[in-house]
């Protein structure tokens, strides 16, 4: 149905769209899809709901006061205050459907691909301090990369940095409901300690070898063992989101931020490389990851282009200080 003008649904961008859609389709699969293995599913629904009109709310409060800064702020950056909260929540409806972890699929996967588990080898061949620092340090850097790249567009022009969040929000939503379905713990799995569920015959005699001292010493290595502590999601490896969306945050450097294309790529190939080297994902992850990449970029843009343009462009012509002549979008 057409939308009139001056209608509540004008202020609307494709990004709400998107993640008001995500929030509806994860809590309608709670609702329906809940048992046993979900008691407080309640809880998720409810937690949708009110996100579900916060953000409306957010959306036509700055509609009608356009001037507030810290509204106008949250305005454009909440689905990225979003993606934690949503990351860790698939942790806990993976098992709506599966009632345990897929990780002997792709165990075997690696297994047929070298002959070994690259995630069991990769720090035993390299066990050096500055090797793994450089690793983690490159790991940690996904963190920095996302807002790092989104604030530099906010401040170069809006236009761009509504295109990024578009397509980022779009690859992570994508991850996010693929971790639901298809949960997948990752190396994690093959520590006696952490291994939720007994693996086949065929692959109980697979363990990692311990961290040596001198790496765990390290800072990052301390960093990113906080972060997995605190805030990791169980059953969220396949396909790597952190190979998924650093490729993301690359494409627009290549795009709008040319200046840092080249270091920018050596930190996500780094990046990929400590995914398995740091024992959080299987080579097959990595790959899986670059696959969506592939893949979801180029249909993010086209939805952006086909939906996301025309309105933000009016939006920003409007309420910004940037000259309509610097506020297209390029093809």
């Amino acid at each position: 149905m057409a939308v009139k003008p001056g209608s509540r649904w004008r202020s609307y961008r494709l990004v709400d769209w998107l993640t008001q859609g995500y929030l509806t389709i994860v809590g309608l699969l709670v609702l329906i899809l809940h048992g046993a293995n979900l008691p407080q599913w309640p809880w998720f629904v409810l937690a949708h709901l009110v996100l579900l009109v916060a953000i409306d709310g957010l959306i036509r409060w700055h509609s009608a006061r356009p001037d507030q800064r810290v509204v106008g702020f949250l305005r454009h950056f909440y689905p990225v205050l979003l993606y934690t909260f949503l990351y860790r929540e698939t942790g806990s409806l993976n098992h709506l459907l599966e009632t345990g972890y897929l990780d002997a699929h792709l165990l075997r996967w690696d297994l047929r691909m070298f002959g070994g588990l690259p995630s069991a080898s990769f720090m035993v061949r390299l066990p050096y301090l500055p090797v793994s620092e450089l690793f983690y340090a490159s790991y940690f850097s996904y963190y920095i990369m996302i807002p790092a790249v989104g604030i530099a567009l906010f401040i170069r022009q809006r236009v761009q940095f509504q295109h990024y969040l578009t397509v980022m929000s779009f690859v992570f939503y994508v991850c996010y409901l693929t971790y639901i379905f298809t949960p997948v713990m990752g190396p994690p799995i093959l520590d006696p300690r952490l291994r939720p569920l007994p693996l086949p015959p065929d692959l109980a005699g697979l363990t990692l070898p311990e961290i040596p001292a001198t790496i765990q010493r390290g800072p990052f290595f301390q960093v990113m063992a906080y972060v997995y502590r605190h805030f990791e999601a169980p059953g969220a490896a396949f396909p790597s989101s952190h190979v998924a969306v650093a490729l993301c945050t690359l494409y627009f450097s290549f795009r709008y931020l040319r200046r840092i294309r080249i270091p920018h790529s050596i930190m996500v190939i780094l990046l990929s490389l400590a995914t398995v080297y740091c024992r959080y994902h299987y080579v097959a992850d990595v790959i899986a990851g670059t696959l969506a990449a592939a893949a979801l970029i180029p249909l993010g843009n086209w939805l952006y282009a086909r939906f996301g343009k025309a309105g933000f462009i009016q939006d920003a012509v409007k309420n910004s200080s940037v000259p309509a002549a610097r506020s297209s979008v390029p093809n």
